[in-house]
């Protein structure tokens, strides 16, 4: 198990990372650690995550109350509070706002079409939460339903929160979000999607379980269209449809 001194040395790298690529701008954004059953190693508020310091962090417990640090705690604290509470297997969370990604959140459009297998082995599906002011119980509350069960959200006229095992997880799972976010914008641009249809899907179910083995996402995979893809462009299909296939978050021994 890492230190705290390295953990605090990963948000600083991660941070930079978020900047460096343009996931975040100005002080946008936050990340954090859990470093125990009651401890939450986290970045403060109004700081450019691409100018912290180990020593920047803060420590507070699992009501947000600051435990230890010089700075103050983020007001969004209540979101990574939420999916600690709901998902004891995650140890790191990022949120950002990367550019296209946001810009589907901004849209109302989740990316929950099946059309790069990579992405359905990764993450399954990226729903899209409804808009809650942030730093309010609104916001927590558009989480609480999609949280247990899916690894990276979209929130609405927001971000992306993304979370994992560890904070590598998390911050690759963000860096999925917005690669496939960007390539779902091409396939609108053309004016064509092509999904995987059912058959190619539940051959991914067995390849994700391969794949992730003991680390499987919590994630049910994409909506399905209905039938193979035929060339045609897709609407996305709602939030409240059937998925193909649900894994469990653990495989089974």
């Amino acid at each position: 198990m890492a230190s705290e001194r390295q953990y605090r040395e990963q948000i600083v790298r991660y941070g930079r990372m978020l900047h460096d690529r343009g996931f975040v701008a100005a002080t946008d954004g936050n990340l954090s650690v859990r470093l125990d059953e009651r401890r939450i190693l986290a970045t403060p508020t109004c700081m450019s995550k691409g100018e912290m310091r180990a020593s920047d962090m803060v420590i507070v417990d699992l009501e947000g109350c600051l435990l230890r640090g010089r700075r103050k705690v983020s007001s969004e604290i209540g979101m990574h509070l939420l999916i600690y509470r709901l998902r004891p297997d995650i140890k790191g969370i990022v949120h950002a706002h990367p550019p296209t990604a946001t810009g589907f959140a901004a849209a109302g459009v989740a990316l929950n079409q099946p059309l790069v297998c990579e992405v359905v082995i990764g993450l399954g599906s990226i729903p899209l939460a409804k808009y809650g002011t942030p730093g309010t119980p609104e916001l927590t509350e558009a989480l609480a339903p999609l949280v247990p069960q899916y690894d990276a959200i979209l929130m609405s006229n927001h971000g992306v929160v993304a979370y994992g095992a560890d904070l590598s997880q998390a911050y690759m799972k963000m860096e999925t979000v917005e690669h496939f976010a960007r390539i779902a914008l091409v396939t609108h641009q053309l004016g064509i999607q092509q999904p995987l249809g059912a058959a190619e899907l539940e051959k991914l179910v067995v390849v994700r379980a391969k794949y992730l083995g003991d680390a499987q996402s919590a994630a049910p995979m994409p909506l399905c269209n209905g039938g193979p893809a035929n060339g045609h462009r897709k609407k996305a299909p709602a939030e409240s449809d059937t998925p193909v296939g649900v894994l469990p978050r653990r495989a089974s021994s």
